[in-house]
């Protein structure tokens, strides 16, 4: 066996706990990250510190990281590999946006340092010159096409040496973060994954490895294949919070809610201790939609409540503000709280597409209310954000703020005695949101328009066609409760009508 992989297999992490005064997820524990072995030309005292770095930069936990890489920069300022770990830590491939507001200087810095730095070897100068491409020329060259050359690097990296497992992770990271929202092939995730399933067998506790399995496999076609991967991460890597999350993408699409729960509860307890307020409301998020699968009305309430005891949040990040936003429309639109719904209220600040997920709530909650009038007010707020995504270039979520327009569209005109239109406008809604894949911060839509559209057969007696659009909907989100509930009540009435 090659050395590198003898090393993966063998080589333990420090047991250093998280810098500051961020605490491990088990109090007096050893930390534990999982196995890295990422060899570098810098001063052999600094090759752990630096292992440890890329084992958090595997788990997501980027401000970790950033501090152990900048720990590797002060054992030996010549290591041009410590300036690509910090510009890393800027390069958040999975999450939205991927390079977050106010840090493009300081990455580009590092970048710049790291090219620089006279004591690198060919290899490391590859890895360095494909996180350049992200970048250099960003205010001129869309980031799309920046992350496209980033991935083709990646590509060619990981070819010149299949012995690099670092190279073969990371390049099944950069196929995952230029996924199509409208490729129902999953011809990406189904690249990485053959790229990182027979790595899995060889470096069974690399934590990279599992973290992006559950991502390739979280989706419909292909969640089953996740679980291996799912039970696993949280093993390898407990010190690190999104590990302990990470498990429940895969739970939430077999309907797994128990495991769900557990997963997260572990995950928003661990973020927490370590002060990761983002991945902490991420863990509440998930947290509740598996709570209200189940029934567990009172505790997922118990969540809403200590969200809204949570002071300064930053809801201007989408992470936080996604979860603050989704979690009491969750709440509300879930147990048919319609009255409650159209009380939810935009947080301030939030970025558009999180701004879209309350205006809606207000929307269908006005019109399930007996308040039809109010709502077109919603309706004219929804697409002119709509409008503006789609101007600033975020297709994706223009395409979801479509589909929540339709969907309040078609209760108006349910509630204005219009069935046929109603069930024509929900059904292009439907039509168009399973024709896309969600993304990996949220749980899926708060409820998925095939499942109101069944909702909307079912309120027009039509119990036949509503059960078939029920078996559709369960089919793409197993387990949901309304939907489960909602068939039942098809077939019943349908037994009932023959």
């Amino acid at each position: 066996m090659h050395h590198v992989q003898k090393m993966l297999l063998a080589l333990l992490l420090l047991f250093t706990p998280f810098s500051g005064e961020q605490a491990t997820h088990h109090h007096d524990a050893p930390e534990k990250l999982g196995t890295v072995s990422f060899p570098i030309s810098c001063l052999p005292e600094a090759q752990q510190t630096f292992n440890r770095g890329v084992a958090l930069l595997h788990s997501f936990a980027y401000s970790a990281a950033r501090d152990a890489f900048h720990g590797v920069a002060e054992q030996d300022p010549r290591c041009a590999m410590a300036h690509w770990g910090i510009a890393m830590t800027y390069f958040h491939q999975l999450w939205e946006p991927p390079l977050p507001p106010g840090t493009m200087a300081t990455a580009q810095s590092e970048i710049q340092r790291a090219q620089q730095a006279p004591a690198s070897t060919e290899r490391e100068r590859r890895y360095i010159n494909a996180l350049s491409l992200i970048y250099q020329d960003a205010d001129n060259v869309p980031y799309k096409s920046r992350a496209l050359n980033y991935e083709r690097a990646m590509k060619d990296l990981a070819a010149a040496d299949r012995q690099d497992a670092e190279a073969q992770v990371f390049y099944a990271l950069a196929l995952l973060a230029n996924i199509s929202a409208t490729d129902k092939k999953h011809a990406n995730q189904k690249a990485a994954a053959d790229l990182l399933e027979p790595l899995y067998r060889a470096c069974p506790q690399h934590p990279g490895i599992p973290h992006y399995l559950i991502h390739a496999y979280d989706n419909g076609e292909l969640a089953s294949r996740g679980l291996p991967a799912a039970r696993a991460y949280s093993r390898i890597a407990p010190s690190a919070p999104h590990a302990l999350h990470m498990p429940s993408h895969i739970f939430t699409r077999l309907g797994l809610w128990e495991a769900s729960i557990a997963s997260n509860i572990a995950a928003r307890d661990a973020a927490h201790l370590q002060r990761d307020t983002g991945e902490e409301l991420h863990a509440m998020d998930y947290l509740v939609y598996a709570y209200l699968q189940m029934g567990r009305d009172r505790e997922a309430g118990r969540i809403v409540q200590q969200l809204s005891e949570m002071s300064g949040l930053d809801t201007a990040d989408f992470k936080t503000g996604y979860a603050a936003t989704a979690i009491p429309v969750r709440y509300a639109i879930e147990r048919n709280q319609w009255a409650d719904a159209a009380r939810v209220v935009v947080p301030a600040g939030a970025p558009p597409h999180v701004a879209a997920i309350a205006v809606w709530a207000r929307g269908l909650g006005l019109i399930r209310s007996e308040r039809s009038a109010e709502a077109h007010l919603e309706v004219e707020r929804l697409r002119k954000i709509g409008l503006q995504l789609r101007e600033s270039d975020n297709g994706y979520w223009a395409a979801q703020v479509d589909i929540m327009v339709r969907e309040v569209m078609a209760w108006s005109d349910q509630a204005a005695g219009k069935p046929a239109e109603a069930v024509a406008m929900m059904s292009e809604a439907a039509d168009e949101e399973d024709s896309m894949e969600k993304l990996p911060v949220t749980p899926g839509p708060i409820v998925p328009a095939r499942e109101q559209l069944a909702d909307l057969l079912l309120e027009q007696n039509q119990p036949a066609q509503a059960s078939q659009e029920f078996a559709i909907a369960l089919a793409n989100a197993p387990g949901r409760r309304a939907a489960l509930q909602g068939a039942a009540r098809a077939a019943e009435l349908s037994r009932h009508s023959h």
